[in-house]
């Protein structure tokens, strides 16, 4: 392990990252020290499936999809919450991981429609999973209350992102709470009110960490139930939004000639993937210019 100090050129001390090794499948990885064992995977070139984790969330461990067996440990722990240790030896694609993630996998696809989930086809390829042999999701009603984005329950999964996005981890807005308990649990506002008589404030954080689709723009709503959404002919565009000086870091999705969603990378210094109402939906002026 690196010490974590050293003389910067002034003479004073300096921070610099400490480093530790740990084993992940057979091959040694030197991470920071405070990484998790999904970075290191990362770090060591691997594809771990994650669904409810965000680069830009506290972890909350709700889906299970990304567990890894650990030496020592009695039970299965999630990649995307367990800070490595010196010394870990890990296991990412052991018999009994595979067994793990294509059971979460197919209860999952049987009881959310997980059809708008990216990678989830692939992930089911790869663990074998069929979700159909436990049965078909339910039908649960698609929520059109406002003009900027729709909420649809049949795609929610229960993994918390609105909720956290929501609240400390970005907007401190607090307008999206777990209603109810068990199987009668849901994603809902105060008091279960439609989102325009909420404390929803509409910057969209919600939508851009959604995993599954569940919440999704309006125009994309629109364009979907047309049968016209086409994602292998958009282009993404990145520029800054001209609203206000802080400099956000933006996306343009464009259909055609069309601005059809909006998001930012998680990665951005400026935006932490998070957006203002302006930023996120004030586009309707570029098909109204038309």
């Amino acid at each position: 392990m690196r010490e974590d100090k050293r003389r910067g050129r002034d003479g004073g001390l300096v921070q610099i990252e400490r480093m530790i090794e740990v084993t992940i499948d057979g091959a040694k990885v030197r991470v920071p020290e405070g990484s998790t064992l999904l970075d290191a995977c990362k770090k060591r070139g691997i594809d771990t499936p994650t669904l409810c984790f965000a680069p830009n969330l506290t972890p909350v461990n709700a889906c299970r999809v990304c567990v890894v067996e650990l030496d020592g440990a009695r039970a299965l722990v999630p990649a995307c919450a367990r800070t490595a240790e010196p010394s870990m030896v890990v296991h990412t694609d052991s018999e009994r991981v595979r067994s793990a993630r294509k059971m979460v996998l197919e209860l999952l696809g049987s009881s959310v429609d997980m059809s708008a989930t990216p990678n989830f086809d692939v992930w089911c390829a790869r663990y074998d999973a069929h979700p159909e042999r436990l049965g078909t999701p339910s039908r649960a009603p698609t929520v059109v209350d406002n003009d900027l984005f729709v909420r649809d329950y049949a795609k929610c999964m229960l993994c918390y992102k609105c909720v956290e996005a929501c609240g400390a981890d970005a907007q401190h807005t607090f307008a999206i709470v777990v209603s109810g308990r068990g199987a009668h649990a849901k994603i809902a506002t105060e008091f279960d009110v439609s989102l325009p008589d909420s404390a929803c404030v509409f910057c969209g954080n919600c939508v851009g960490v959604c995993p599954t689709n569940a919440l999704q723009f309006r125009r994309e709503h629109e364009l979907r139930v047309a049968g016209e959404w086409d994602e292998s002919s958009q282009s993404v565009t990145k520029t800054v939004c001209p609203y206000c000086g802080v400099g956000c870091v933006l996306e343009l999705h464009v259909q055609g000639d069309e601005i059809v969603k909006v998001t930012s990378p998680s990665d951005s210094s400026v935006t932490d993937g998070m957006l203002c109402v302006k930023g996120r939906f004030g586009w309707g002026y570029t098909r109204d210019a038309k």
